[in-house]
């Protein structure tokens, strides 16, 4: 791997205080608010949410993907200290593919049907390489397709991508980003759609990639069980913002934020008896356009009160946890009380009795509280 972090803090890429509005017909769509993330050179961060929550177009906005007419953004974005917010699309283009290499969502309709897989893998590889012939591409090609663990390569590479089942196409698409070896590897939901079985395939097949090539890793998903395989770090959005984000020891061990609990409470555990229900997290997201006021998650928490829903939370650190911070008014002993409860299967109204804590919410009717 080629280059070194140029950033004043040492990471590979930067972005700070990110914010990403969409005019619509509808109303400005406000799809990322001031989001704030690291990736070191070598690392990997994962980032998890619900759709909608912003995890995609914040990474989208790297390449300079989500740029348009009617596309608003602030914020600044650095790749080895280079500014890409400002980039010219020809130096953009520069780094597609070449520098930050890309998973996305779906691979079916990311490979164009018409053509040979082997042939959009040469395309990806020639456009980037001015010196590399189409014998000396295609030759690279098999080998890609090997690296990703792709059976009889040198035959697959003439086949069309409806001939490969969904695992092979997702492995396709990891050789396609990996084809000129980038320093950074974004993965937007790259189990999607697969069964467990590949899903643990495609994981195990990223990390060991990361690990032999030396490049980082950005992971995006819905699922935290996902990013528990291959990240290092966590950051958890939620309505376009970064609401908890810290090592991954740390988000597993002692989140500090109830969208975390939720999200952590809605997958299956060892631990928990096998006819344990999960608990989906009640409510539905906001919508980008009507963002409540206040906290972002306050209409679904199960511990807001009434100032949560005038005061807009700040990031901040969590006392004593060096590089955790969280979005939220609780107290920081209140969350941790509310955490042990939740952690050991009590649901939140137990959870609530056990700490004594009592929102002053708690006495209104359903219509009343909703005012």
């Amino acid at each position: 791997m080629t280059g070194t972090p140029a950033d004043g803090d040492g990471a590979l890429l930067a972005i700070d205080d990110l914010w990403v509005r969409f005019d619509t017909a509808d109303g400005e769509v406000q799809a990322v608010r001031g989001v704030s993330l690291r990736v070191p050179a070598g690392g990997a961060l994962g980032i998890v949410g619900e759709s909608g929550s912003g995890k995609s177009v914040s990474m989208l906005s790297v390449l300079g993907l989500t740029r348009g007419r009617r596309t608003r953004i602030e914020g600044s974005i650095r790749f080895e200290g280079r500014e890409l917010t400002t980039a010219s699309e020809d130096d953009l283009r520069q780094v597609r593919g070449g520098e930050v290499g890309m998973i996305f969502q779906d691979p079916l309709s990311s490979l164009h049907p018409f053509y040979r897989v082997g042939r959009q893998l040469v395309e990806a590889l020639r456009t980037h390489r001015d010196d590399m012939g189409k014998a000396a591409a295609r030759e690279r090609a098999v080998e890609l397709l090997a690296l990703v663990g792709i059976p009889e390569p040198r035959r697959r590479v003439d086949a069309y991508p409806h001939e490969y089942s969904g695992g092979m196409r997702q492995r396709a698409m990891i050789a396609m980003a990996l084809a000129n070896e980038p320093q950074l590897l974004i993965a937007d939901e790259p189990t999607t759609a697969l069964d467990v079985t590949v899903q643990a395939q495609i994981l195990a097949l990223i990390a060991r990639l990361r690990e032999e090539l030396g490049m980082a890793v950005v992971l995006i998903t819905h699922d935290l069980g996902v990013v528990a395989e291959v990240a290092d770090d966590i950051a958890v959005m939620y309505a376009g913002e970064v609401v908890e984000r810290g090592s991954k020891d740390v988000i597993f061990g002692a989140p500090q934020h109830p969208y975390t609990w939720g999200l952590l409470r809605s997958i299956p555990r060892l631990d928990r008896p096998r006819d344990e229900e999960l608990v989906p997290i009640a409510g539905r997201p906001p919508s980008p356009i009507a963002l409540p006021k206040g906290c972002g998650f306050s209409p679904r928490c199960p511990y807001v009160r009434r100032a949560h829903r005038e005061t807009h939370p700040a990031l901040e650190p969590v006392p004593d946890r060096a590089g955790h911070e969280v979005r939220c008014l609780l107290a920081p002993e209140v969350r941790s009380a509310l955490w042990r409860e939740l952690a050991s299967g009590a649901g939140p109204e137990e959870a609530k009795a056990a700490t004594g804590y009592r929102s002053d919410l708690d006495d209104l009717t359903g219509a009343q509280a909703e005012r």
